[in-house]
């Protein structure tokens, strides 16, 4: 039986990393009833190792709770969990469309961060009903009185209004859910229009299929329903419907306000794309929800298998990856240095890191990545205009008239203490100053415009460095602008080296080649022959290392005697080598191909 419209509460958590969402999801939890003591355990919304080791939520998550309220009244609320981390823009935007309120968690003690703001904007922009919360009260180090008013700066929610709660010891979550059930509004919609409802998360069950996580704004679905994904067209049977508890539970009908799952047969997730509108076939509706957009990958990198006979074991890992990340993409490539591999696109850097972890973790892979790097648009001189994802098929220098690349918008929190080497750190990576704001006295955000291709290296772990962990990143992209760049190659004993070749700043192609080339003589073993290593930009050298050769002492038998005969011993060494190094080849260590994300001096 439908729940009555007027009694349902969809609301959301947004919070930094760490400030305690997950936490707080727990009590919710514990609160309402959902868990018994004896099912409890820390994150539980957190379902991956990853999730829980790490402290961060990856994926969204759902779950519906039962209420008694203060009122006596009856309540459904249903709480739609969203990732924090800035690589999971998108999937938070649609998770808070599927809500009508926002619970804000900032942490007491740390305060305000960068993408506690980038999710507040995203939820301001869908007219959410906002409850500010303060965290970690029990904290000794917790300033509750400070972040209030920088709260009140920042929405103009009176600082004494503001929850003060501790979801660790559960202080102040029984006035948090009065809260919800007071100020969050419950969802509006006809329940006899034809169905509309917003897919705001997929995941992938070996035996059923694609299992689409739905929010229902108008009409209502029945179990057995024929439904259409108005974005990909796929039509499938309603097979199972119902609600999300810990566990799935069936029922016979989902109508308008409610959140729910739906299994049909379904059996590639990319048919059920996040941001997608549902409808019924039989009755469908005129349009779909807005703001639908497919999730374009940033960051490129090579991965190879370190064992060339595990490539196919390495595409069936992609292939079950893709089935639970649909914005997963990767394609064949093949390497001189490494073989065949894949060329995969990640939203961002920890996007990359997690799917590379889950290679290693649940498929015991053992695998080499290639430098990250950025989507590229190249004009050609023929004015024809190609995108590049590799830097080894960046056309001849000679046939290119321009290179665009991808910029953001960034925003970094920091202490004011730290602002001077957070500015210095922007400017070091080309980065357009756009503007200081002042959050409180203690706390400060810059703007900046920056290329991407210089924040995927290695620029958030300066950010912490320069911050001692204090300053938070957030970005969103803007558009491509021309730049100069051009493809750094490296070169061992002349012969390039696809796997170590990247797409650099013309004013940064002497330091970085140098530094590179500086790095790999460490990193390549001794042969018997000297071995160049040298960085080129087209065809001009720009810098160049020597790994000596190994020296057997053939005159140590010679004691005394004349010098000639220890000459022509030398003589014919010297032949040796020579003829050595025409048929030798050197054998690059797995290391140095991760040389480029670690060349500090």
């Amino acid at each position: 039986m439908a729940f009555e419209q007027r009694r349902i509460r969809n609301f959301c958590i947004i919070a930094h990393i760490d400030h305690g969402k997950s936490t707080l999801a727990d009590r919710l939890l514990e609160l309402t009833g959902t868990l018994s003591k004896r099912e409890l355990q820390e994150q539980v919304l957190d379902s991956m190792d990853l999730e829980r080791e790490r402290g961060i939520t990856i994926k969204s998550h759902a779950i519906r709770m039962d209420y008694q309220a203060d009122d006596g009244e009856s309540y459904v609320l249903n709480l739609i969990d969203t990732p924090g981390h800035v690589d999971f823009t998108y999937e938070v935007s649609r998770a808070l469309e599927a809500c009508e309120g926002a619970i804000l968690v900032v942490d007491a003690a740390q305060g305000i961060e960068a993408q506690t703001i980038s999710n507040l904007l995203l939820a301001m922009e869908q007219d959410l009903e906002i409850i500010p919360v303060l965290n970690k009260l029990d904290l000794p180090g917790a300033n509750p009185e400070a972040v209030a008013q920088s709260i009140e700066n920042l929405i103009g929610e009176p600082a004494e209004d503001v929850l003060r709660i501790s979801a660790k010891t559960g202080q102040g979550v029984h006035e948090l859910l009065e809260k919800i059930v007071e100020r969050v509004p419950a969802p509006s919609g006809d329940p006899d229009a034809p169905l509309k409802a917003l897919i705001f998360d997929s995941v992938f069950d070996t035996y059923r299929g694609s299992i689409v996580y739905a929010r229902v704004f108008d009409g209502s679905l029945e179990k057995r329903e024929g439904i259409k994904f108005m974005a990909t067209g796929a039509e499938v049977d309603a097979e199972e419907i119902g609600f999300l508890r810990m566990s799935m539970q069936p029922t016979a009908k989902l109508s308008a306000g409610e959140v729910g799952y739906i299994i049909g047969s379904i059996k590639d997730v990319k048919e059920t794309q996040v941001g997608d509108t549902v409808t019924t076939q039989a009755n469908p509706a005129s349009d779909p929800i807005a703001g639908f957009r497919e999730a374009k990958p940033m960051v490129f990198s090579g991965v190879y298998p370190t064992n060339a006979d595990e490539f196919e074991d390495l595409r069936t890992s992609l292939e079950k990856l893709q089935l639970n990340d649909a914005a997963l993409t990767f394609e064949p490539e093949t390497s001189a240095a490494l073989g065949f591999g894949f060329r995969v696109g990640f939203l961002g850097l920890l996007h990359m890191e997690i799917v590379q972890e889950r290679l290693d973790r649940e498929f015991g892979l053992d695998i080499i990545t290639t430098v990250p790097n950025v989507k590229y648009r190249v004009l050609k001189t023929d004015k024809s205009e190609i995108t590049v994802e590799n830097p080894s098929n960046m056309p001849d220098v000679g046939k290119i008239d321009s290179i665009s690349e991808p910029y953001v918008k960034a925003e970094v929190i920091t202490p004011t203490e730290y602002i001077g080497g957070l500015m210095q750190l922007c400017q070091d990576r080309r980065g357009v100053y756009i503007n200081t704001n002042y959050l409180d006295e203690e706390r400060v955000s810059l703007e900046y415009q920056l290329p991407l291709a210089e924040i995927v290296f290695d620029f958030y772990d300066k950010l912490k460095s320069i911050s001692r962990g204090y300053a938070s990143l957030d970005y969103e992209y803007m558009d491509y602008r021309e730049s100069h760049l051009v493809k750094l190659d490296v070169m061992i004993n002349g012969d390039p080296v696809d796997a170590l070749s990247t797409i650099v700043h013309r004013d940064k192609a002497y330091e970085m080649g140098r530094k590179l080339v500086k790095k790999l003589r460490e990193l390549i073993p001794r042969q018997m022959f000297d071995v160049a290593l040298q960085a080129a930009v087209g065809s001009r050298i720009i810098s160049r290392e020597t790994v000596k050769a190994m020296r057997k002492d053939v005159t140590a038998k010679c004691y005394g005697g004349d010098i000639s005969r220890k000459r022509k011993l030398l003589e014919k060494q010297k032949a040796g080598k020579k003829r050595m190094k025409q048929v030798g080849s050197v054998e690059v260590p797995q290391e140095a191909f991760l040389a480029v994300l670690s060349m500090e001096e």
